[in-house]
């Protein structure tokens, strides 16, 4: 292998997905791919040979240990590791598990060719990768007081509602019946001890519920 391209270690238990990965990343001129695992003890326990730049990491994994696990003990023992998430899943929760475990960047099974490659160049470079959702999902979290006494599901109604939208339309919105978003906009004015619809959306605004 060329010492001058980054090493990148291929964690993605699915074998067509993997081969593909490995096809895409040793396409570049940048990059060669030093191994591919099916699970995250198998590519630990290689880690010290195959000495990666660069990981990527899914999250869903046979055996005892996700992505998430395995990313925070290989950025425990070796800590100049960059790890990229690569998942179906675009959650919040899932998102900030994994930064927090020591993920640098974060992108979806559906980034095609470019976008992996593009991901890449920009861990490289001290860049923090991501997908316009998740980037969005991240941001959004930064606007939210986190120590809203709200649930996710009420601060979603009341997104809505400060839209303007009416029972009915949030309960085809969220998949509810409209006797249950009745029952969250109770609930909501109860935790914000507020009476109406306008309180609410004042309130939520200058304490940045939403």
């Amino acid at each position: 292998m060329n010492e001058s391209k980054k090493r990148v270690l291929i964690v993605e238990d699915d074998k067509e997905i993997r081969t593909s990965f490995i096809v895409i990343v040793n396409s570049s001129a940048q990059f060669s791919v030093v191994n591919g695992y099916s699970s995250c003890e198998e590519a630990i326990k290689h880690f010290p040979v195959d000495k990666p730049d660069i990981v990527l990491m899914d999250i869903e994994l046979p055996g005892g240990m996700n992505g998430i696990k395995g990313a925070k003990i290989m950025k425990d023992k070796w800590p100049t590791v960059d790890i990229i998430m690569v998942t179906v899943y675009e959650d919040s929760e899932m998102v900030f598990e994994a930064l927090k475990a020591g993920a640098s960047g974060y992108i979806t099974k559906s980034a095609n060719y470019r976008e992996l490659l593009i991901a890449l160049e920009e861990i490289s470079k001290g860049g923090a990768p991501m997908s316009s959702k998740i980037a969005r999902l991240v941001i959004d979290n930064f606007h939210v007081n986190p120590n809203s006494p709200l649930t996710k599901r009420e601060t979603e109604i009341l997104q809505l509602i400060s839209e303007g939208k009416t029972y009915t339309q949030i309960s085809e919105q969220l998949f509810i019946s409209k006797e249950t978003s009745k029952t969250h906009i109770k609930n909501i004015y109860a935790k914000l001890q507020v009476n109406c619809k306008s309180e609410a959306i004042a309130k939520a605004n200058s304490e940045k519920l939403i």
